[in-house]
């Protein structure tokens, strides 16, 4: 029994590597926790996803694995059982313990989890929830931590360039049925074109010391795209849906933008160092590839750029979380 116990005494964590380079990232991943999450006056319980992870020096040979998931169970238990936080502050909670606890110069925190939402159909007026992801980040060092709140939600593209081809070709079988310039016209005003539908999942991240509503967020998202999607349709919300769809035709690209553009206008108060990040991805029907459009980079950087200045450089997420902290939260 002594010499078990003498044989755990060893910090095989400590000793040197056989390599001697150090690590930008090593941790845990996929740890699933129960967490309560708060925005504004309410509060759920959701199940979410921990991935942890801190800077390796070259002569150290790894790091305390078995303490992660140790420590996201006492700062569950201590901060989140007795309070509900937002997911940002959480991961910033943690990711101070983990800098602390590891003496490490840097660590990484990300929380991912499925947040409901209740709404209702937009003609029949039926309570529906809807599943968004929601994502909390956080980067703590000595000098403090940095924090970051994101949302993933669904939605509709249709296709601008598809319509554009069938506009064309369904001007010319109306001008030579007999119609005129003016009632072709017309015609298109009141009827929906085809072309094909894409599912869109966007993304969006906004890093800051502000708080920001996820809620609002996902709206961002959905208004970016063609049209939301709902879990319950009946036929009359089906029809909206559609019709809607394809009278606001817009590309992967348009959806990035307008949706940086939307929490810039939603958000004024936001610093100009603060980060912006939105992703879409469109599963396309008509190819056996999707396509994918990203923009990156700080508030001041993006105002600059839609105030028509020439454009600045983007601003990597790794870059902000690495920068100096303004405050420790």
């Amino acid at each position: 029994m002594t010499q078990l116990r003498d044989f755990f005494k060893d910090d095989l964590q400590a000793s040197e590597p056989e390599v001697r380079l150090g690590l930008s990232r090593a941790g845990v991943t996929g740890v699933s926790k129960a967490i309560r999450i708060r925005y504004g006056v309410t509060e759920k319980l959701i199940a979410a996803e921990i991935e942890c992870t801190v800077d390796l020096d070259s002569t150290q040979k790894g790091v305390h694995m078995s303490r992660f998931p140790e420590l996201f169970g006492e700062v569950i238990e201590r901060v989140v059982l007795e309070e509900a936080f937002l997911v940002e502050e959480l991961a910033a909670h943690i990711a101070g313990e983990i800098v602390e606890r590891q003496g490490a110069a840097r660590a990484e925190v990300r929380i991912s989890a499925r947040y409901p939402i209740e709404r209702r159909t937009p003609v029949t007026d039926l309570p529906t929830q809807e599943l968004v992801g929601l994502i909390g980040a956080a980067a703590g060092s000595d000098r403090g931590v940095r924090r970051m709140v994101g949302v993933e939600a669904a939605g509709i593209n249709a296709c601008p360039c598809a319509q554009g081809l069938v506009r064309s070709r369904a001007r010319e079988r109306l001008l030579e049925a007999g119609f005129g310039e003016g009632d072709v016209e017309r015609i298109f005003e009141l009827v929906p074109l085809a072309t094909h539908n894409q599912r869109g999942r966007g993304t969006l991240f906004v890093g800051s010391g502000a708080t920001v509503n996820a809620e609002q967020l996902v709206e961002i998202v959905e208004s970016s795209m063609s049209a939301p999607v709902y879990e319950l349709q009946k036929r009359p919300d089906e029809l909206f849906v559609v019709e809607h769809a394809h009278l606001q035709p817009r590309f992967v690209e348009d959806s990035v933008r307008l949706s940086l553009q939307g929490v810039l206008a939603r958000y004024p108060e936001l610093d100009d160092a603060d980060f912006l990040l939105s992703r879409q991805v469109n599963e396309e029907t008509i190819h056996t590839h999707d396509v994918v459009a990203e923009r990156y980079g700080i508030a001041g950087e993006l105002r600059s750029e839609l105030a028509g200045n020439t454009p600045a450089s983007h601003t990597e997420l790794r870059s902000w979380l690495a920068a100096e902290p303004e405050s420790v939260p």
